[in-house]
């Protein structure tokens, strides 16, 4: 499901996409026929998804076309503020905006925001892990971990 229609700006720190699929009747995300303003946290997400894929690429130069894009999950998101109640009746397209803040090559923290026009539709902030794997507890952690659980 690609919700976003395009990418209007974009460096290695942000990203910048409009969509206007919030307002499709037949929107995958619609549930008792509307469209929730948490459900921009998806169309975050995606943004998210797109920086990765065009800073990869642009760190790999010549051929990045051929190599596949990292899967990326959404570990969290907090401190998100909904502003409106529902996105399908925004009239005017969505501005998706993306802020990476910090991050390493496995473990990025984002700030978004959904507007339409000067109407700030939500925001908050998100933790993209590109590899669940290289998460795995230390033998330290796992000691500390095992000491405090319960039989």
């Amino acid at each position: 499901m690609c919700l976003l229609d395009s990418v209007s700006t974009w460096d290695a720190q942000h990203i910048v996409c409009q969509a206007s699929s919030h307002r499709a009747p037949d929107h995958p995300l619609r549930a008792h026929d509307r469209l929730g303003a948490a459900c921009g946290i998806e169309y975050a997400a995606q943004a998210m998804a797109v920086h990765g894929t065009l800073v990869a690429q642009a760190q790999a130069g010549e051929g990045a076309e051929n190599t596949p894009p990292r899967a990326g999950y959404l570990a969290s998101v907090r401190s998100v503020t909904l502003w409106v109640e529902r996105l399908d009746t925004i009239d005017g397209p969505l501005t998706i905006r993306a802020d990476r803040l910090t991050g390493d090559d496995n473990t990025i923290l984002y700030s978004f925001s959904v507007q339409a026009g000067e109407q700030d539709l939500l925001a908050g902030r998100a933790v993209v892990v590109l590899d669940a794997s290289a998460l795995a507890l230390s033998p330290s952690t796992q000691q500390t971990a095992a000491a405090g659980a319960s039989p």
